[in-house]
Protein backbone atom coordinates (compact mmCIF):
# COMPACT_ATOMS: atom_id res chain seq x y z
CA UNK A 1 0.00 0.00 0.00
CA UNK A 2 3.25 2.59 0.48
CA UNK A 3 4.53 1.82 -2.90
CA UNK A 4 5.84 5.23 -4.43
CA UNK A 5 3.49 7.76 -2.77
CA UNK A 6 2.55 7.01 0.73
CA UNK A 7 -1.42 7.44 0.66
CA UNK A 8 -1.04 9.89 4.11
CA UNK A 9 1.31 12.54 2.12
CA UNK A 10 -1.68 11.82 -0.80
CA UNK A 11 -4.51 12.62 1.70
CA UNK A 12 -2.50 16.09 3.45
CA UNK A 13 -1.42 17.73 0.18
CA UNK A 14 -4.03 18.80 -2.12
CA UNK A 15 -1.85 18.47 -5.31
CA UNK A 16 -2.07 14.80 -5.95
CA UNK A 17 0.79 13.71 -3.47
CA UNK A 18 3.62 16.07 -4.32
CA UNK A 19 4.62 18.89 -1.46
CA UNK A 20 4.86 22.21 -1.71
CA UNK A 21 8.28 22.19 -2.70
CA UNK A 22 10.18 25.72 -2.39
CA UNK A 23 6.85 27.21 -2.81
CA UNK A 24 7.04 29.33 0.52
CA UNK A 25 9.37 32.01 -0.69
CA UNK A 26 9.00 33.73 2.91
CA UNK A 27 4.98 34.40 2.36
CA UNK A 28 3.75 32.99 5.57
CA UNK A 29 3.38 29.27 4.15
CA UNK A 30 -0.18 28.02 4.67
CA UNK A 31 -1.60 31.33 5.74
CA UNK A 32 -2.05 32.61 2.29
CA UNK A 33 -2.40 35.51 0.63
CA UNK A 34 -5.61 37.99 0.33
CA UNK A 35 -8.25 37.17 1.91
CA UNK A 36 -9.00 33.85 1.90
CA UNK A 37 -12.47 32.58 0.32
CA UNK A 38 -14.31 35.66 2.03
CA UNK A 39 -15.67 36.42 -1.20
CA UNK A 40 -14.75 38.75 -4.14
CA UNK A 41 -15.95 42.55 -3.96
CA UNK A 42 -17.93 44.13 -2.24
CA UNK A 43 -21.98 43.38 -1.21
CA UNK A 44 -21.89 40.27 -3.15
CA UNK A 45 -23.88 38.24 -0.26
CA UNK A 46 -26.42 40.81 0.17
CA UNK A 47 -27.23 40.86 -3.29
CA UNK A 48 -27.94 36.90 -3.43
CA UNK A 49 -30.35 37.23 -0.51
CA UNK A 50 -32.31 40.36 -2.36
CA UNK A 51 -32.60 38.01 -5.10
CA UNK A 52 -33.57 35.11 -3.32
CA UNK A 53 -36.48 37.11 -1.99
CA UNK A 54 -37.68 38.19 -5.47
CA UNK A 55 -39.60 35.25 -7.30
CA UNK A 56 -39.66 35.77 -11.07
CA UNK A 57 -42.09 32.60 -12.32
CA UNK A 58 -40.88 30.84 -14.91
CA UNK A 59 -44.13 28.91 -15.50
CA UNK A 60 -47.45 29.73 -16.49
CA UNK A 61 -48.83 28.48 -13.43
CA UNK A 62 -46.41 29.97 -11.63
CA UNK A 63 -47.01 33.54 -13.07
CA UNK A 64 -50.93 32.54 -12.00
CA UNK A 65 -50.27 31.99 -7.99
CA UNK A 66 -48.36 34.92 -8.24
CA UNK A 67 -50.91 37.02 -9.25
CA UNK A 68 -53.46 35.32 -7.11
CA UNK A 69 -55.66 33.95 -10.34
CA UNK A 70 -55.25 30.76 -8.04
CA UNK A 71 -56.33 30.42 -4.67
CA UNK A 72 -55.08 26.91 -3.37
CA UNK A 73 -53.05 23.97 -3.84
CA UNK A 74 -56.40 21.41 -4.33
CA UNK A 75 -57.00 23.91 -7.36
CA UNK A 76 -53.60 22.81 -8.64
CA UNK A 77 -54.40 19.06 -7.93
CA UNK A 78 -57.68 19.34 -9.00
CA UNK A 79 -56.38 19.97 -12.69
CA UNK A 80 -53.20 17.41 -12.27
CA UNK A 81 -51.13 20.52 -13.25
CA UNK A 82 -47.28 20.07 -12.80
CA UNK A 83 -45.68 22.05 -10.11
CA UNK A 84 -41.89 23.20 -11.67
CA UNK A 85 -41.13 25.39 -9.08
CA UNK A 86 -41.13 25.31 -5.19
CA UNK A 87 -42.18 28.40 -4.65
CA UNK A 88 -45.44 27.82 -5.81
CA UNK A 89 -45.73 25.56 -2.65
CA UNK A 90 -44.34 27.90 -0.81
CA UNK A 91 -46.84 30.85 -1.49
CA UNK A 92 -49.69 28.19 -0.40
CA UNK A 93 -47.83 25.90 2.63
CA UNK A 94 -44.92 28.00 3.53
CA UNK A 95 -45.62 28.99 7.18
CA UNK A 96 -46.99 25.48 7.70
CA UNK A 97 -44.42 23.31 5.98
CA UNK A 98 -41.89 21.28 8.41
CA UNK A 99 -38.96 19.53 7.05
CA UNK A 100 -37.18 16.16 8.23
CA UNK A 101 -34.34 14.72 7.00
CA UNK A 102 -34.86 10.91 7.03
CA UNK A 103 -31.10 9.56 5.68
CA UNK A 104 -27.80 11.00 4.50
CA UNK A 105 -25.63 8.35 2.81
CA UNK A 106 -22.89 8.29 0.80
CA UNK A 107 -22.49 6.84 -2.45
CA UNK A 108 -19.24 6.17 -4.57
CA UNK A 109 -18.24 6.07 -8.45
CA UNK A 110 -15.11 4.48 -9.15
CA UNK A 111 -12.97 6.67 -11.32
CA UNK A 112 -9.53 6.25 -12.68
CA UNK A 113 -8.21 8.08 -9.78
CA UNK A 114 -10.52 6.47 -7.42
CA UNK A 115 -13.68 6.98 -5.89
CA UNK A 116 -15.51 9.84 -6.16
CA UNK A 117 -18.17 9.94 -2.68
CA UNK A 118 -21.06 11.97 -3.03
CA UNK A 119 -23.94 12.31 -0.64
CA UNK A 120 -26.96 11.32 -0.99
CA UNK A 121 -30.04 12.72 0.98
CA UNK A 122 -33.65 11.31 1.75
CA UNK A 123 -35.82 14.47 2.79
CA UNK A 124 -39.82 14.20 4.43
CA UNK A 125 -41.80 17.19 4.39
CA UNK A 126 -45.22 17.92 5.37
CA UNK A 127 -48.04 20.27 6.97
CA UNK A 128 -49.24 17.78 9.69
CA UNK A 129 -52.30 18.40 7.68
CA UNK A 130 -52.82 16.31 4.58
CA UNK A 131 -50.00 17.25 2.98
CA UNK A 132 -46.58 15.24 2.22
CA UNK A 133 -43.68 15.18 -0.04
CA UNK A 134 -40.54 13.22 -0.40
CA UNK A 135 -37.53 14.59 -2.11
CA UNK A 136 -33.89 12.60 -2.61
CA UNK A 137 -30.90 14.85 -4.04
CA UNK A 138 -27.10 13.41 -4.43
CA UNK A 139 -24.03 16.28 -4.18
CA UNK A 140 -21.05 16.76 -2.90
CA UNK A 141 -21.59 18.14 0.11
CA UNK A 142 -24.05 17.33 2.38
CA UNK A 143 -25.46 21.04 2.74
CA UNK A 144 -26.22 21.03 -0.21
CA UNK A 145 -27.95 17.84 -0.99
CA UNK A 146 -30.34 18.62 1.85
CA UNK A 147 -30.89 21.97 0.73
CA UNK A 148 -31.38 20.09 -3.08
CA UNK A 149 -34.00 17.25 -1.37
CA UNK A 150 -35.85 20.17 0.42
CA UNK A 151 -36.85 21.62 -3.01
CA UNK A 152 -37.40 18.16 -4.54
CA UNK A 153 -39.59 17.39 -1.56
CA UNK A 154 -41.41 20.48 -2.24
CA UNK A 155 -42.03 20.20 -5.92
CA UNK A 156 -43.21 15.75 -5.01
CA UNK A 157 -46.33 17.82 -2.63
CA UNK A 158 -49.52 15.43 -2.99
CA UNK A 159 -52.53 15.18 -1.21
CA UNK A 160 -53.53 12.87 1.52
CA UNK A 161 -56.97 11.42 1.36
CA UNK A 162 -57.95 10.82 5.33
CA UNK A 163 -60.99 9.25 6.72
CA UNK A 164 -62.27 7.14 9.63
CA UNK A 165 -62.73 3.51 11.10
CA UNK A 166 -65.48 3.11 11.90
CA UNK A 167 -68.77 5.97 12.58
CA UNK A 168 -67.95 9.44 11.24
CA UNK A 169 -67.70 10.96 14.51
CA UNK A 170 -65.18 14.16 14.58
CA UNK A 171 -62.58 14.61 12.71
CA UNK A 172 -60.85 12.44 10.17
CA UNK A 173 -58.00 10.52 11.82
CA UNK A 174 -56.90 7.86 9.82
CA UNK A 175 -56.39 6.33 6.34
CA UNK A 176 -59.89 5.62 4.29
CA UNK A 177 -59.28 2.38 3.26
CA UNK A 178 -56.66 -0.09 2.80
CA UNK A 179 -53.75 1.15 0.85
CA UNK A 180 -50.55 -0.79 -0.73
CA UNK A 181 -46.71 0.77 -1.83
CA UNK A 182 -44.18 -0.92 -3.10
CA UNK A 183 -40.90 0.13 -3.91
CA UNK A 184 -38.18 -2.16 -4.49
CA UNK A 185 -37.84 -5.16 -2.86
CA UNK A 186 -40.10 -3.35 0.04
CA UNK A 187 -43.44 -3.36 0.18
CA UNK A 188 -45.73 -1.11 2.77
CA UNK A 189 -49.60 -1.74 3.88
CA UNK A 190 -51.64 1.12 5.33
CA UNK A 191 -54.64 -0.48 7.29
CA UNK A 192 -57.63 1.80 9.19
CA UNK A 193 -57.10 1.47 12.61
CA UNK A 194 -59.89 2.85 15.52
CA UNK A 195 -59.51 5.89 17.56
CA UNK A 196 -56.80 6.38 19.69
CA UNK A 197 -55.09 3.49 18.72
CA UNK A 198 -51.76 5.70 16.98
CA UNK A 199 -49.28 4.57 14.42
CA UNK A 200 -48.11 1.16 14.76
CA UNK A 201 -45.09 1.37 12.62
CA UNK A 202 -41.64 1.67 12.60
CA UNK A 203 -39.88 4.48 12.87
CA UNK A 204 -38.95 5.29 8.86
CA UNK A 205 -42.75 4.92 7.91
CA UNK A 206 -44.07 6.88 11.59
CA UNK A 207 -42.36 10.24 10.53
CA UNK A 208 -44.10 10.30 7.32
CA UNK A 209 -47.61 9.11 8.22
CA UNK A 210 -47.36 11.96 10.99
CA UNK A 211 -46.44 14.62 8.69
CA UNK A 212 -49.12 13.76 6.64
CA UNK A 213 -51.62 14.57 9.22
CA UNK A 214 -52.75 10.69 10.14
CA UNK A 215 -53.41 9.78 13.88
CA UNK A 216 -54.17 6.27 14.08
CA UNK A 217 -52.80 3.66 11.02
CA UNK A 218 -52.12 0.06 11.11
CA UNK A 219 -48.99 -1.05 9.42
CA UNK A 220 -47.54 -3.75 7.45
CA UNK A 221 -44.24 -4.20 5.65
CA UNK A 222 -42.60 -6.72 3.72
CA UNK A 223 -39.04 -6.88 2.12
CA UNK A 224 -35.74 -5.32 3.06
CA UNK A 225 -37.10 -2.86 5.60
CA UNK A 226 -33.22 -1.44 6.29
CA UNK A 227 -32.92 -0.26 2.84
CA UNK A 228 -34.14 2.84 4.46
CA UNK A 229 -34.67 4.53 1.35
CA UNK A 230 -37.06 2.30 -0.59
CA UNK A 231 -38.40 1.96 2.63
CA UNK A 232 -40.02 6.12 2.56
CA UNK A 233 -40.15 6.09 -0.81
CA UNK A 234 -42.73 2.60 -0.73
CA UNK A 235 -44.66 4.22 2.49
CA UNK A 236 -45.14 7.34 0.18
CA UNK A 237 -46.38 5.86 -2.52
CA UNK A 238 -49.15 4.03 -0.38
CA UNK A 239 -49.76 7.79 0.96
CA UNK A 240 -49.87 8.97 -2.65
CA UNK A 241 -52.52 5.99 -3.39
CA UNK A 242 -55.04 6.84 -0.83
CA UNK A 243 -57.38 9.67 -3.50
CA UNK A 244 -57.19 6.73 -6.23
CA UNK A 245 -59.96 5.25 -4.78
CA UNK A 246 -63.66 5.91 -5.79
CA UNK A 247 -65.82 5.08 -2.80
CA UNK A 248 -69.23 5.55 -2.71
CA UNK A 249 -68.77 8.92 -0.90
CA UNK A 250 -67.18 9.87 -4.43
CA UNK A 251 -70.02 8.96 -6.67
CA UNK A 252 -72.20 12.60 -6.91
CA UNK A 253 -72.12 13.93 -9.94
CA UNK A 254 -69.08 16.29 -11.35
CA UNK A 255 -69.48 19.50 -12.03
CA UNK A 256 -66.73 19.97 -14.64
CA UNK A 257 -64.89 23.91 -14.77
CA UNK A 258 -62.56 25.38 -17.05
CA UNK A 259 -58.95 24.80 -16.04
CA UNK A 260 -57.01 27.92 -14.70
CA UNK A 261 -55.15 27.70 -17.61
CA UNK A 262 -58.40 28.07 -19.85
CA UNK A 263 -59.70 30.62 -17.92
CA UNK A 264 -56.99 33.20 -17.54
CA UNK A 265 -55.66 32.51 -21.23
CA UNK A 266 -56.18 36.48 -21.92
CA UNK A 267 -54.09 37.03 -18.77
CA UNK A 268 -51.37 34.40 -19.87
CA UNK A 269 -50.97 35.76 -23.07
CA UNK A 270 -49.64 39.32 -22.69
CA UNK A 271 -45.75 39.33 -22.84
CA UNK A 272 -43.99 39.53 -19.51
CA UNK A 273 -40.95 41.70 -19.39
CA UNK A 274 -38.17 40.56 -17.37
CA UNK A 275 -36.13 42.64 -15.14
CA UNK A 276 -32.95 44.92 -17.83
CA UNK A 277 -29.74 42.80 -18.74
CA UNK A 278 -27.61 45.20 -17.31
CA UNK A 279 -29.49 45.10 -13.86
CA UNK A 280 -28.99 41.53 -13.80
CA UNK A 281 -24.98 42.31 -14.21
CA UNK A 282 -24.68 44.17 -11.33
CA UNK A 283 -21.51 43.57 -9.84
CA UNK A 284 -19.67 43.11 -13.43
CA UNK A 285 -17.04 41.11 -13.90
Amino acid sequence: RGGLFPTSNMADSGRGGFGRGFGDRGRGGERGRGRGDRGRGRGRGRRGEREEEKWVPCTKLGRLVQQGKIKSMEQIYLFSMAVKEYQIVDFFLGASLKDEVMQIMPVQKQTRAGQRTRFKAFVCVGDYNGHVGLGVKCAKEVATAIRGAIIQAKMSLVPVRRGYWGNKIGKVHTVPTKVHGKCGSVSVRLVPAPRGAGIVAAGTPKKVLQMAGIEDCYTSARGSTKTLGNFVKATFNALSSTYGFLSPDLWKATKYTQSPMQEFTDFLAKPVYGAPKEAAYEGGY
